[in-house]
């Protein structure tokens, strides 16, 4: 079955989820945050992607950490792809990284700063996995359909994007929900709302990225009621010891209240639409 075909594969019309940790700390956190989310998402029919970069190269201070090295952590990823039979996704930086990640990994990820890199691009696309381009927090939402159309010019029509909000000054973001029905209809594929990220506060004078993580619920909730096929977010047993992006994680023990919810709600809106 084709990642597209899976991601669309609920009985109930569900949406989908790609969620896990920020990064790969190490294989016992992994295999347990998949253990949970597996059972989590197949009692509500949640078509499920495991999330996990193998590395952070996006980082604001050198001390940063930004994994355990790359080839330790993609082998943690395909274990957990093995153990659960669920994809899994992680970024990618820069085009050689493509073909390395795609032997472990069934989605690459674009990561939103770059969104617009033509060589990352087409060489995601030339491993023939499926591509989720985050869009750039610079880039109005209908730009993302030339993104999009890098994808696909290069022969790869597994293809999604994913919303985590639009800068707003120099220290906060905000999610515009027109931008869902918009990217549905200029890209042409399925659109995710990244629920976490965009509550980021990045550029603290510190060099730490904050976050609003008490507004997870709502984004989620709009996202839903806008028509997003899919949910990403990041997740962790405690994000306050969390060795990346912990400031605006969903704590691994609400993960299911919420999805509870996001279900009730999904099937409402499909009975109306």
């Amino acid at each position: 079955m084709k990642i597209s075909e899976y991601l669309q594969s609920s009985p109930a019309g569900n949406f989908f989820l790609l969620a896990g940790p920020c990064v790969i700390e190490g294989e016992e956190m992994a295999l347990d945050i998949a253990e949970k989310l597996v059972e989590i998402t197949s009692g509500f029919n949640i078509p499920y992607v495991f999330k996990g970069s193998y590395r952070k190269a996006n980082r604001s201070r050198l001390d940063s950490f930004q994994g355990i090295g790359d080839e330790k952590a993609l082998k943690i990823l395909a274990k957990v792809r093995d153990t659960f039979g669920i994809p899994v996704v992680t970024d990618i930086h820069s085009a050689p990284e493509a073909a390395m990640a795609a032997e472990y990994v069934d989605i690459l990820q674009i990561p939103a700063f770059l969104c617009r890199q033509t060589d990352l691009l087409i060489a995601a696309a030339k491993t023939g996995k499926f591509v989720n381009i985050k869009k750039g927090q610079f880039l109005a939402p209908e730009s993302m359909r030339f993104a999009v159309s890098k994808v696909i010019e290069s022969g790869n029509s597994e293809v999604a994007v994913t919303d985590r909000g639009t800068f707003f000054g120099y220290g906060d973001l905000v999610v515009d929900m027109r931008g869902i029905p918009e990217m549905k209809r200029s890209c042409g594929c399925p659109v995710i709302m990244d629920i976490t990220h965009s509550l980021q506060q990045p550029n603290r004078a510190e060099g730490v990225t904050g976050g609003k993580p008490e507004l997870i619920g709502t984004i989620a909730r709009s996202a839903i009621s806008a028509g997003c096929d899919g949910i990403f977010m990041e997740t962790h047993q405690n994000p306050a010891v969390a060795k990346s992006d912990g400031a605006n994680m969903l704590p691994l023990d609400q993960v299911e209240d919420l999805l509870g919810k996001l279900t009730v709600l999904r099937m409402a809106v499909n009975e109306i639409s």
